[in-house]
């Protein structure tokens, strides 16, 4: 598989972006990140140390318009201005779902429009949000999921980084936990056997790959299955959204953080009787949407996360 297929490019291009940005960079194999506001800081010392880039956005929810944001549209454009100004472009974008808020034509319609402003390849998968169309999902990857298998999933390579996009929201249940299945979890034992334990591996999906709180389905039961393949790698980033909060762990090899929406916080596990959208006062929202930098190196134990916001 050659670097961003250029087909893949092509129907993979339109769709992305979110809630939060992480500007992330490899180098030699080894990754690293800086949030967007701190790549606009310090644009000099980044460029001489990030050969390649690339920007992470979750859950922008287009066409969300209740407490405590009444257009999410417009915190959508301003998280797309933030990349739009970066001094170095990044190569692509990933967005890990929730484009929408209701599955809408409308609403995917604005939410394209809005990223060719960026000109970037664009790399997605679906979050439940963009899976409340009477067929399941269908509109949504009959738009944007072209190529890819199954439900959504699929992989490429950039410069010697192997990425992997699953979906975790098929079938999902109310207060249930993501579900990976048996063709999804065969599909990526094959798609990983020929890869060598040195590639450095990006595994993006919508519900965190690790269980941050059961009790609102926020993990992914058969998630077990994947981490067990992805082991042998020395190298292993994973990115979720679904959560719209920052939370990270490390297990071994593998690093896991979760990003921000522009749309709307959620509260903190069990501070609530359920998820959803968290009311704050208008003059807090800005400060709780927003960009997270991230720091992932090959073969260290730890993931260093900062967080910027979009009242930053």
């Amino acid at each position: 598989m050659h670097e961003i297929e250029n087909d893949r490019r092509d129907f993979l291009r339109c769709m992305a972006w979110a809630g939060t940005g992480a500007l992330f960079a490899f180098a030699g194999g080894v990754g690293s990140s800086i949030g967007l506001d701190a790549a606009l800081a310090a644009p000099v010392r980044r460029a001489a140390a990030t050969p390649f880039t690339f920007v992470q956005l979750s859950d922008s929810h287009i066409g969300f318009n209740k407490p405590p944001n009444a257009d999410a549209r417009a915190t959508f454009r301003e998280a797309i201005a933030k990349v739009k100004a970066l001094p170095q472009q990044p190569d692509f974008v990933i967005h890990t779902g929730d484009v929408s808020q209701l599955s809408r034509d409308d609403e995917f319609d604005d939410a394209e429009q809005m990223l060719k402003e960026l000109g970037r390849p664009i790399f997605f998968v679906p979050g439940e949000h963009d899976m409340l169309d009477p067929d399941g999902g269908k509109a949504f990857l009959d738009r944007f999921g072209k190529g890819s298998q199954g439900a959504g999933w699929y992989s490429f390579d950039h410069r010697g980084v192997h990425f992997v996009a699953l979906v975790n929201v098929a079938d999902l249940k109310p207060g249930g936990m993501g579900n990976l299945g048996a063709a999804q979890l065969k599909w990526l034992a094959r798609d990983l056997a020929s890869r060598s334990s040195s590639t450095p591996i990006v595994v993006f999906a919508h519900i965190p790959l690790w269980t941050v709180y059961a009790d609102w389905g926020w993990g992914t039961d058969d998630a077990a299955e994947a981490l067990k393949l992805l082991a042998r790698f020395g190298s292993v980033t994973v990115l979720n959204g679904h959560i719209h909060q920052i939370t990270q762990k490390v297990e071994g090899r593998i690093a896991f953080h979760t990003a921000r929406s522009t749309a709307f916080p959620q509260p903190a596990p069990g501070t609530a009787p359920s998820p959803g959208p968290l009311k704050v006062p208008p003059e807090k929202l800005h400060s709780m949407l927003g960009i997270t930098d991230a720091m992932f190196v090959r073969g260290h134990e730890r993931i260093a996360l900062i967080d910027s916001t979009l009242s930053a």
